[in-house]
């Protein structure tokens, strides 16, 4: 798998985000090398709570393939998912989850929590980390600094 690959066209996703407003977290959802679903934050658009990219993308993928279990999948996040996301991750049954940088508050891939390798759940992913990690950092880190400045 080339995982940087895969890993750009998350960050294309979170730089689709950015430009909208939201914040700028993508994800791409990979099965047999193919890329299933793309899909970015659309929270503040929609005023929808639920509308994380991981969120959105399992969603499409799922529906594209027509099944709930994604075998065999590669979930590519521009950022650490969050409780919410890691709980679909192993609800979908998502068996790989590869992700740029680490979310300190709220990451549920190893910084908070892991919930997507737990022993409690029935269903385990792999994680790796740190692919593009500097490039999906320095968005983030860009989007909230400009956030705050328009905010002054």
């Amino acid at each position: 798998m080339n995982h940087e690959f895969f890993m750009r066209l998350a960050l294309d996703e979170a730089k689709k985000a950015y430009d909208k407003g939201e914040v700028p977290i993508g994800a791409v959802l990979v099965v047999n090398n193919e890329v299933v679903a793309k899909a970015h934050n659309m929270r503040e658009i929609n005023q929808q709570a639920l509308h994380h990219a991981e969120i959105l993308v399992i969603e499409k993928a799922c529906k594209k393939i027509g099944f709930w279990r994604l075998d065999n999948s590669y979930l590519y996040s521009t950022v650490e998912p969050c409780v919410m996301c890691s709980g679909a991750i192993v609800q979908a049954r998502v068996e790989n989850v590869i992700f740029g940088t680490k979310d300190s508050k709220n990451g549920c891939c190893g910084s908070k929590l892991n919930l997507v390798n737990s022993n409690l759940f029935n269903h385990n992913a792999n994680i790796i980390s740190g692919i593009l990690e500097e490039e999906c950092s320095n968005l983030m880190k860009d989007f909230f600094k400009n956030l705050r400045e328009s905010k002054k």
